[in-house]
């Protein structure tokens, strides 16, 4: 078995069936790879929309589970996964068409742990009206872990569904999504980075990425999600403590937890007016992460201070400082 994509769904009836039709279009026979659908315990008619085509392919399974969360739905569906690669899709997203079959036989070939691809961002008005997608040539760097880490991973889309990943690399180092927490992406995707051998970056379009879709959860904000950004963050923060990591990756890290720090900070400032909240944050956050300390750059030794030191002034510093930043872009 070559490849096994997993397709957690929950709640995404008006986005699962496109999914999956664009996984199937991809012109890949059947025998070489797996579909594995994690039924996340959904609760309108996705699996309704599906059901046709799971009756249809005989290299469609299904995995039914209580709702648990998206990591553990991913972390289940490469416990059963075969494939010599994984692809791991969110179920409102899509395919290229056609754009799979030339990562995967470049993943085939060089054994790399991970293949990275680009992607577009549209619409649902984008998606319904797109025709033929012009791909760029499809030419491969090969990198280090490092080299990946250092140059192409922007902490703000730790996306893992534009990425082969070998499953032999992730089981060898037991590389698993923290269960039942948003943005698990974060500290997967540092961990594979690198703690990776041989990687291939490519700009060829692996995906279609939906924004601005209707109840995603980029669009509230809750004492839970609250919860799951200072666990993410302690997560990745226990990265730093790995041995023999270069000084531009210690650098980094510390650099990519501070903009998480830093989103988290923003969410808790903007979506409630609670002092008692926000303080709770903060002790959430030093209890999970008690080490946490920046030392790169003025602004990132001041919020580590009062983080640690005087957690009731640390809000007003971050919203003066964005009040500055704002008026200075105005400039």
């Amino acid at each position: 078995m070559q490849l096994s994509i997993i397709v957690p769904v929950y709640n995404v009836e008006k986005y699962v069936r496109p999914c999956l039709e664009s996984i199937l279009r991809q012109g890949l026979d059947e025998d070489c790879y797996e579909v594995i659908i994690v039924n996340d315990g959904t609760k309108d008619r996705s699996m309704e929309m599906i059901a046709d085509l799971i009756d249809e392919h005989a290299n469609i399974s299904v995995i039914n589970q209580e709702n648990q969360s998206l990591s553990v739905a991913r972390n289940n569906g490469i416990a059963k996964a075969k494939g010599e690669y994984i692809l791991m899709p969110d179920s409102d997203d899509l395919l290229i068409d056609g754009s799979l079959p030339t990562l995967l036989e470049k993943a085939l070939e060089t054994k790399a742990d991970l293949v990275v691809a680009d992607f577009l961002e549209m619409d649902d008005e984008e998606i319904a009206n797109v025709k033929d997608i012009p791909q760029p040539d499809a030419v491969f760097e090969e990198k280090t872990g490092e080299q990946l880490f250092l140059a192409d991973l922007d902490p703000r889309q730790c996306y893992v569904w534009r990425t082969l990943f070998r499953r032999e690399y992730l089981s060898e180092h037991r590389i698993t999504f923290v269960p039942g927490v948003c943005y698990q992406d974060v500290p997967f995707t540092h961990e594979c980075y690198i703690k990776a051998k041989k990687c291939l970056r490519t700009h060829w379009l692996l995906n279609i990425y939906r924004k601005n879709r209707g109840g995603s959860a980029t669009f509230s904000f809750s004492k839970k999600k609250a919860d799951d950004f200072c666990i993410i963050i302690a997560k990745t923060w226990e990265l730093t403590r790995l041995e023999n990591l270069s000084p531009q990756v210690q650098r980094k890290l510390q650099d990519d937890v501070f903009v998480s720090l830093s989103s988290l900070s923003y969410s808790a400032m903007y979506h409630s007016k609670d002092p008692a909240f926000r303080l709770e944050v903060i002790k959430d956050l030093r209890q999970k992460a008690p080490d946490l300390k920046f030392t790169n750059g003025i602004r990132a030794k001041t919020m580590s201070f009062l983080l640690r030191k005087a957690p009731r002034f640390y809000f007003t510093f971050f919203e003066w400082q964005n009040k500055i930043r704002k008026q200075l872009a105005k400039q």
